[in-house]
């Protein structure tokens, strides 16, 4: 089983990351927070290893509904939320990666039928967002 939906698009990384914020509020998920991974290997590892990277970020993604109805079904599911969503293009790339957390990865770790109707829905809602995107999958 794949953890990630996979979209490879024809946009610059800055268009890419713009565009999946935008796709994600249409589908009712806000970002908590953002992780710029290629800033903290400047800063921690050095610029060779950051160019080597190249651009990556990590959208930290919360859809509060689906956040409460899983918590409310299994308290222990807050350590795997929020989904996280990344946007990535390497540095010699012509096109840019985004990758998002399959929810279907909970449902292996829990057996509770209310969390894979969770997973259910908040996969739907993502597979819509990172179509938006267009490109291909």
């Amino acid at each position: 089983m794949s953890y990630t939906y996979t979209a490879v698009v024809p946009l610059s990384w800055e268009d890419a990351v713009d565009k999946m914020r935008a796709a994600l509020a249409t589908q009712g998920f806000g970002i908590l927070s953002e992780i710029d991974v290629r800033a903290t290997f400047a800063a921690k590892l050095g610029e060779d290893a950051a160019e080597a990277l190249g651009d990556y970020i990590i959208l930290r993604a919360c859809n509060p509904m689906l956040a409460s109805r899983a918590l409310a079904a299994e308290p222990e599911m807050g350590a795997l939320l929020p989904c996280n969503v990344v946007v990535r293009r390497g540095t010699d790339a012509t096109a840019t990666t985004v990758q998002a957390i399959d929810p279907q990865t909970m449902v292996q770790l829990s057996s509770n039928p209310a969390v894979r109707e969770v997973a259910d829905d908040a996969g739907t809602r993502l597979r819509a967002a990172m179509a938006e995107l267009g490109g291909d999958s």
